[in-house]
């Protein structure tokens, strides 16, 4: 399998924010006296769009969510950001790719400023030739739409070159969205059944399974 283009999701494919977000969560719902000790719950927060995720989850009108994810964003962008840890192997993979000419990409639903900021802090920036994600006023934190501006960045038509890594179903519907596949990754937070409802075009089941359908 030979891709041009790869696009990588950040929460649960490349890093474990678990940590950073749990914590950065607890605190925003504290500011509406919401005590959550459910960790299944709080790791439900990893992956989608924050604004859906507290209103799914919470019931939050479109005014509170928003308060909500400034609370979150309070404790996050100083200290959450950095209660995070890249998964073994993963740079050694971002270095096989750049190596071997592959375009290497971020596309996340985070706001693209927190992104830059965790890929520096961790040295992985270096390998990647664009990064998107979300704004911080709310706009583009739809997967499809962050998937389809890393397309159109690169001018490439051919979307057969192009492929996205995820951990949650949103990464596999924003795929296929913009008429490229996907590769499910079963390591981060998402299930398989999740993945094969969302019609991933392969999963992998660890980094080294990455690997071995990104390189070969």
């Amino acid at each position: 399998m030979k891709y041009e283009y790869v696009l990588f999701d950040l929460d649960g494919t490349l890093t474990d924010p678990e940590e950073g977000i749990t914590k950065s969560i607890r605190y925003a719902l504290a500011s509406f006296g919401i005590e959550e000790c459910d960790r299944s719950k709080l790791r439900s927060f990893i992956g989608p769009p924050l604004k859906s995720s507290f209103q799914d989850f919470y019931g939050m009108s479109d005014e509170n969510a928003d308060l909500a994810i400034a609370r979150y964003r309070e404790r996050f962008a100083d200290k959450g950001l950095y209660e995070n840890t890249v998964y073994p192997g993963v740079e050694k993979l971002l270095a096989s790719l750049k190596e071997a000419g592959i375009s290497v990409a971020l596309a996340t639903s985070k706001p693209t400023v927190y992104a830059l900021r965790i890929l520096e802090h961790f040295d992985l920036d270096g390998y990647f030739d664009f990064v998107l994600g979300s704004e911080l006023d709310g706009t583009r934190t739809a997967k499809a739409d962050v998937v389809a501006g890393v397309v159109a960045h690169f001018a490439e038509t051919d979307r057969a070159k192009f492929v996205m890594v995820g951990d949650r179903s949103h990464d596999m519907v924003g795929a296929r969205s913009n008429g490229i596949d996907s590769i499910g990754v079963l390591y981060g937070y998402g299930s398989r059944e999740e993945l094969v409802e969302s019609k991933a075009t392969y999963i992998a089941e660890s980094i080294d399974g990455l690997s071995r359908l990104l390189c070969n």
